[in-house]
């Protein structure tokens, strides 16, 4: 068995354990037996438990991106912040890893948020910009708001994106019934906080004044296709980067 295929193999049985059984019940030697390996050869692919599960839930984070680069390469407006999440929330209530880390058991979140913290410290920190100079672009180009600070933006993202991943678990009995129409009231909710009101195309100018201080006029769909060109390549990057910490996760 190629080394490669035998990773794919141990982190598919790790990801089905830990949404199974949680974080503290996963061992080594369980998910060696469900992948049909040695024990030591888990070892061999990876030093710890800790590194071998956060691998995991890397890799499902890279899926959902992957995802959210095809749909922003497909239809410029992918790029909005409610379209985006939109997208990452519907990617989230499909993959059983991400969902886990929110739903199905609050120690998968606690303890690996803690293993994250220390060793993914790098990481965090590179998304958070990535984030914040996404949200710069989008400003540059009037399709989100500037009356109030990037910081503040980022923060209305973040945790109301994590307020909806919660309310899967705990408010369960008031969720509406589809997936999709709580995707619409997620995007809804950051249309309202954080998006111009540029949906549809048309004849409708957005941005602000360029640098000789004349008012840009550009059509909606002219502002979008224009900012997509700088934020495919930052998401690219992260994208990238998440797959060398994968790697780096491994030994050798």
């Amino acid at each position: 068995m190629e080394r490669a295929e035998r990773g794919e193999r141990i982190l598919e049985a790790a990801g089905e354990l830990l949404v199974a059984w949680g974080y503290r019940r996963v061992t080594i030697d369980e998910i060696a037996r469900r992948a049909a390996v040695g024990k030591g050869t888990v070892y061999l692919h990876w030093k710890t438990k800790d590194a071998l599960l956060l691998a995991v839930v890397l890799r499902a984070k890279s899926r959902s991106l992957h995802a959210q680069l095809a749909r922003m390469r497909a239809d410029p407006r992918e790029i909005l912040p409610s379209r985006m999440m939109r997208g990452y929330y519907l990617d989230f209530l499909a993959e059983p890893v991400l969902r886990a880390l929110y739903t199905d058991d609050v120690d998968v979140l606690g303890r690996l948020n803690d293993v994250a913290k220390k060793e993914l410290a790098e990481l965090m920190a590179f998304n958070d910009g990535i984030l914040l100079r996404y949200l710069a672009v989008l400003r540059e180009h009037g399709l989100v708001r500037t009356d109030i600070d990037v910081r503040h933006q980022q923060y209305v993202l973040m945790s109301t994106a994590t307020g909806f991943f919660m309310a899967e678990a705990m408010l369960a009995d008031h969720a509406p019934d589809t997936p999709e129409v709580r995707a619409d009231l997620f995007a809804a909710t950051i249309r309202s906080a954080v998006d111009m009101p540029v949906e549809g195309f048309g004849a409708q100018t957005v941005g602000p004044p360029g640098r000789s201080g004349a008012p840009r006029a550009r059509t909606v769909e002219e502002a979008l296709v224009a900012a997509r060109r700088d934020v495919l390549p930052l998401y690219e990057q992260a994208e990238e980067y998440g797959a060398r910490e994968m790697r780096r996760q491994l030994r050798g």
